[in-house]
């Protein structure tokens, strides 16, 4: 099958093609704008395979991403290419409104446009897959105060309530597939994540970040008194699970994906340094790097997903728990410095890219 992937360059997209291409014979195209975040070192290993290509593409363009639908012929479009950072959401929100509800809009149109015109066979196993974040539901009662707070988890119905300029581009984008399904019949599947953490992600992100000012002796800030509460999802968990509903999920259908890992800010920030204790061993510990700093605007206090459905219906479960996906995280940080160093210092934007 062809695979269209937006946002293949960053952290979730290029975990996804990497799969791909070591598990399947399906032939994938990578469109990604290359902002910021978009990294194509993060797709080590794949770049040589003939089933791989690559196009620098604007997912607001419709002209272009008509030709790219054209050419390519995709039978699935896993559509991961958004603006991610709540801070930088903050301070700067109109290139989420472009990027996440008027791109989503226009790969929608075009999608439609071209589904409308495939043969029917080709029709019926054509799926639109929007990949999106359990930020659209807002935040669930802390724990603190109630402890049956605990027990409630977002799951496929619970109710829109974004807090941040983020959150709300992304339930915008969300309505709209499900206007585009209900209205036009084009074959879309929602599936709203929890936190990811692994290797290839970009150091604004918690775990690099702190992770990276660690190892240089820089303080640890953390948000208020560090007691949000986060599910933390390993990247290659997500994957595959991106992976299965993209071939299995059913039309009109939403999937919940979470790694089933609760932890408090700084009880993560904690576990980080201890293992950095373990693995690069500082005379100084790096505990004591962690610093209060005054919390965010809207801050969402807690994060949970139930897993139940995608586990009943199609059978998958994260593999890895938070104490192994660190670990892995941690190790693949130290092991691939340089990577690391060019991130950081922005020197992997200047690199030459890719052709189409």
């Amino acid at each position: 099958m062809n695979f269209l992937i937006t946002g293949g360059a960053g952290f979730i997209g290029s975990a996804v093609i990497r799969q791909l291409i070591d598990s399947s014979s399906d032939n994938i195209l990578n469109i990604d704008r290359l902002t910021y975040a978009g990294n194509l070192e993060n797709l080590y290993g794949v770049c040589g395979s003939p089933r791989y290509r690559f196009a620098q593409l604007d997912i607001c363009d419709y002209t272009a991403m008509t030709r790219i639908f054209a050419q390519f012929q995709p039978d699935i479009v896993m559509h991961l290419a958004a603006e991610t950072h709540v801070d930088r959401s903050i301070n700067g929100p109109a290139e989420f409104i472009q990027t996440n509800l008027v791109g989503t809009f226009t790969l929608l149109e075009v999608a439609r446009s071209y589904w409308q015109g495939l043969p029917d066979d080709r029709k019926d196993r054509f799926r639109f897959h929007h990949v999106s974040t359990d930020e659209v539901y807002g935040d669930l009662p802390h724990p603190d105060g109630d402890p049956e707070a605990a027990h409630r988890r977002f799951d496929e119905n619970s109710a829109y309530a974004p807090s941040s300029p983020y959150s709300a581009s992304k339930a915008g984008s969300d309505h709209l597939v499900r206007a585009w399904m209900r209205t036009y019949g084009l074959p879309t599947i929602i599936s709203n994540c929890s936190n990811n953490y692994g290797p290839c992600q970009f150091p604004e992100k918690l775990i690099p970040l702190m992770l990276f000012n660690a190892l240089a002796g820089k303080p640890l800030p953390v948000y208020g008194a560090g007691d949000q509460i986060r599910d933390w999802l390993y990247v290659e968990d997500h994957a595959r699970a991106l992976i299965t509903v993209a071939r299995a999920g059913i039309p009109g259908e939403t999937y919940a994906i979470g790694g089933g890992n609760e932890l408090r800010n700084r009880d993560l920030v904690t576990q980080l340094c201890e293992l950095l204790q373990e693995l690069r061993p500082s005379s100084a510990r790096y505990a004591d790097l962690i610093t209060s700093v005054p919390d965010r605007p809207g801050h969402d206090r807690r994060y949970a997903i139930d897993n139940s459905k995608i586990t009943r219906e199609l059978h998958w479960q994260p593999q890895e728990t938070f104490h192994s996906g660190l670990r892995k995280t941690v190790q693949w940080y130290l092991k691939n410095s340089e990577w690391c160093e060019r991130v950081r210092s922005g020197a992997y934007r200047h690199r030459p890219q890719e052709a189409t």
